[in-house]
């Protein structure tokens, strides 16, 4: 299962309280692109920021145990939302109306 996983930093937390720990939480990223957990990392263009990451799991329990082991996660500094994806399936309405008027 393809997951979007949107992090916020807990509004409690301050970006200063955060920034010791950037290091450990980019390695523990990138530990877990290397198990395939993490297939994809990016950033908003718009407002910078925490992570967004695309993750391939067996489900949202699953990815939210993996997860749970990134340093700012584990410290209660970054909020996790996950968004779980699926196939778009709505376009082929539009190709069985053409069929249909085809006939």
């Amino acid at each position: 299962m393809k997951i979007i996983v949107l992090a916020k930093r807990s509004p409690s937390v301050s970006l200063e309280q955060m920034r010791p720990h950037f290091q450990a939480e980019v390695q523990a990223v990138w530990d877990l692109y290397l198990e395939g957990v993490i297939r994809e990392f990016y950033t908003r263009a718009d407002e910078g920021g925490p992570a967004i990451l695309a993750v391939e799991s067996e489900s949202i329990d699953t990815a939210r145990q993996a997860l749970a082991r990134l340093p700012l996660v584990e410290m209660n500094m970054l909020d996790l939302e996950y968004v779980p994806l699926a196939p778009f399936r709505s376009l082929s309405h539009l190709f069985e109306a053409e069929k249909q008027a085809a006939v």
